[in-house]
């Protein structure tokens, strides 16, 4: 909603009415004007991102997940995306001008230069970034799934080939997450190899800052579109998930690229009155496929764009009922305000929504059954609500028209009722403050704890007791702290953006609730959704920065969207309260705290790059390992961190050996089998192990990796600012031949053995 008109160039239609500006109808000038530069560039990244997604996943099934295959069919898919999305691009609005639009272009240049410079090298599976990257380099250097397991001289009971960020099945090895990451960081590896892998993210981050600027300059002014990008450019979350190998970035380009689609669709219809230039409902299924394709980026996607599913059945929920009312007056449905404008986007977007759905769903059945089984708890219940939201909205679409038909049920309603629903307005708006004072006070009414019944909720309960050891906390492994998640985003964004946000969703939820416009409601569901479902249940490990991953694709950038809002609308009250500096230093003093408080968070971290070292630490192990090796990892930790790294990186085959419970490394006879076993193949064994000592019955070992560098800092109830040391030491030995190969028959189950 813009309450300035354009500087130049007449209305199409009037703002109040659509939230927005139509397209500049003046003369062309040679040069593109600011407002249409900055449109364009802005909806460039979801536009390539979502080509290439589109053509990268039936490839990858295919297993031609390969450079010339991907440069003919994702380059074209790009472009034939970008050729019909960015046609008659209406300008962003008439507050843009040369100065904020290159502001905007510099802001981002500057996130990605800087990201770059201070890029971290995570290549080692340790957490979730190690296991994007050897996902990438596996896709980038192979072009299939699953990871073929190598040869070992067949299959053994104690063989592992599983581990932390991959799965063991039937048919191979399956990373853990989606596959829309790995598919997008594979273009870095092609380009340059590992170090061009490690420079996709800063570019991802800097594309996130072009998208988000893009998207408020739509929403709330292109004037205000440079102060949003550095708001957001300097929040720890996003210079955090800049500079490694996360899924969040492309997410965030994605649902906020959808959204940007999504306005310029609207736009473009509200200028196409006669109905006759379909770019407007091409623009809605694109948003739809950007929004959809965000499953195939991150399993979350499901729960961030549940919302666009019932708002493109109201939208064509509207356009029944208009139809029917044209119909019984014998007529054609002409212009009837706000619903006549989006009522004809509804198909297109929900189109789009259900093909990008698709592409995410194979991927999780075909590529991430595992991870999708192993987070079943979670997800089952999410696609519960996903599945009633879709019969509702096809309840409602189906019955819209009988239902507005119906004048006798409006009729039916008690005068009482009627008059409470005029305070509906205030009561949406005073709900949206209750809720985010709920979430401050929530530390001193709840403890949030999890009590392990899993595998996996142990190591994660150790881990939190080793961390609150380290943080000089009281030692308590089932707290999971998610009752601090609002003061999360004050760290990272501020109180004032906060109350800001709060604010101006207060105020527009009024205004929709009292007007009806649309252009503001999927906007505002999708923020409120998430953002609450998110802090809610954050659903990760609650150390720092690691959990800020999680405000990343909707949370930190939907409140500073709101906060500019709510700076944009009190500096017009401000205007209009007559003092003629109260506009500019309500303005000026709101950017000052928007800014600020998030930047004295970061700048803790900000200089300080981690895991550097990474990279030629791999180069040095590849090089000792002959290129003929089966590589036997004889201890757990080293197995996990390296194992996915030998086979992509390096190229050979690697596996762990199993060990007895209760003990850290396996059966001399284990390993001695397994070393015969893999000589009777030709090929060459090599043992990895964390010390020298673990590998001492088997032979001579030489240190092929010592690793010194820095690791984020695991903060729980502080925001980050600092990072912790990190030592990683790897020993290797070619067994000697006088290593015992005994020949063992199985006992009993297939996992005990005797000679």
């Amino acid at each position: 909603m813009i309450d300035s008109k354009p500087e130049s160039g007449p209305l199409s239609q009037r703002a109040v009415t659509l939230g927005v500006i139509a397209t500049d109808r003046s003369p062309r000038s040679p040069l593109p004007s600011a407002g249409r530069v900055l449109a364009v560039g802005s909806a460039l990244p979801v536009l390539v991102l979502g080509g290439w997604l589109l053509a990268g996943l039936p490839l990858l099934l295919l297993g031609w997940f390969r450079p010339l295959p991907m440069l003919l069919a994702g380059g074209a898919s790009a472009v034939l995306l970008c050729r019909y999305g960015l046609r008659r691009m209406p300008e962003v609005d008439g507050s843009a001008t040369a100065g904020r639009t290159a502001a905007v272009f510099g802001i981002a240049v500057a996130s990605g230069v800087f990201n770059g410079i201070f890029h971290g090298e995570q290549l080692l599976v340790r957490r979730d970034p190690g296991t994007y990257a050897e996902y990438a380099v596996w896709l980038a250097r192979h072009g299939s799934l699953p990871i073929p397991r190598g040869d070992f001289g067949g299959p053994d009971p104690a063989l592992r080939f599983d581990g932390m960020g991959f799965y063991g099945t039937d048919d191979g090895i399956l990373p853990q997450f989606m596959a829309g990451p790995p598919m997008i960081h594979a273009v870095g590896d092609w380009v340059a190899g590992i170090p061009g892998l490690l420079l996709v993210p800063p570019v991802l981050g800097a594309l996130a800052v072009l998208t988000f600027a893009g998207t408020t300059a739509r929403l709330v002014g292109a004037r205000w579109a440079p102060l949003a990008a550095l708001a957001f450019a300097v929040s720890l979350p996003v210079l955090y998930t800049s500079r490694t190998t996360f899924s969040e970035i492309p997410s965030l380009i994605l649902i906020f690229g959808g959204l940007s689609l999504l306005a310029d669709a609207r736009r473009r219809a509200a200028a196409d009155r006669a109905g006759t230039d379909r770019a407007g409902a091409i623009a809605a299924a694109f948003s739809g496929l950007a929004f959809g394709l965000a499953l195939l980026v991150r399993i979350d996607g499901l729960r961030d764009v549940l919302p666009v599913l019932p708002f493109a059945g109201l939208l064509i929920a509207l356009n029944r009922i208009s139809r029917a009312r044209a119909r019984a007056h014998g007529r054609t449905s002409g212009a009837s305000g706000f619903a006549d404008v989006d009522r004809r986007l509804g198909v297109p977007l929900l189109g789009g929504l259900a093909v990008g759905a698709l592409w995410g769903l194979t991927a999780c059945y075909t590529l991430a059954k595992p991870y999708a089984e192993y987070l079943s708890g979670s997800l089952k219940p999410l696609l519960g609500i996903c599945a009633a939201v879709l019969v509702l909205t096809a309840a409602g679409t189906a019955l819209a028209p009988w239902i507005a038909a119906r004048r006798s049920l409006r009729q039916r309603v008690p005068q009482r009722v009627r008059r409470l629903t005029r305070w509906l307005p205030e009561a949406a708006a005073g709900l949206v403050v209750l809720v985010m004072a709920a979430l401050a006070v929530r530390p001193w009414v709840q403890t949030v704890r999890r009590i392990p019944i899993s595998p996996e909720d142990r190591l994660t309960a150790d881990f939190i007791e080793k961390t609150q050891e380290a943080g000089h906390l009281p030692v308590d492994g089932t707290r999971l702290y998610y009752e601090d998640s609002l003061h999360w985003v004050f760290w990272y964004v501020g109180v004032p953006a906060v109350v800001l946000a709060t604010l101006a969703a207060a105020v527009l939820v009024r205004r929709l609730a009292r007007r009806g416009e649309l252009g503001w409601l999927l906007p505002l569901a999708i923020i409120g959704w998430t953002t609450l479902t998110t802090l809610w249940r954050p659903g990760i490990t609650p150390d720092h920065p690691w959990a800020s991953r999680r405000l990343v694709p909707v949370v930190i950038p939907g409140l500073i969207l709101l906060a500019v809002w709510g700076l944009r609308w009190l500096r017009a009250r401000a205007r209009r309260s007559g003092r003629r500096r109260a506009g500019p230093l309500v303005a000026a003093a709101g950017a000052v705290l928007l800014v600020v408080p998030a930047a004295v968070t970061s700048i803790g971290t900000a200089f300080s790059p981690v895991n550097r070292g990474e990279a030629a630490a791999a180069a040095g192990l590849c090089a000792a390992i002959p290129p003929n090796a089966s590589v036997l990892f004889v201890e757990r930790v080293t197995g996990d961190r390296f194992g996915p790294l030998v086979r992509g990186v390096c190229g050979v085959p690697a596996a762990r050996v199993d060990f007895p419970p209760g003990t850290s490394l396996p059966l001399y006879a284990d390993v001695a089998r397994l070393i015969g076993r893999v000589r009777a193949t030709g090929r060459v064994p090599v043992l990895l192990a964390a010390e020298a000592g673990q590998l001492e019955p088997y032979g001579t070992a030489a240190r092929v990796v010592a690793l010194r560098t820095r690791q984020d800092e695991r903060s729980l109830v502080d925001p980050p600012d600092g990072t912790w040391s990190l030592s990683i030491d790897v020993w290797m030995t070619i067994p000697r031949l006088g290593v015992a190969s005994v020949t063992f028959r199985p006992r009993g189950d297939s996992r005990s053995w005797e000679r």
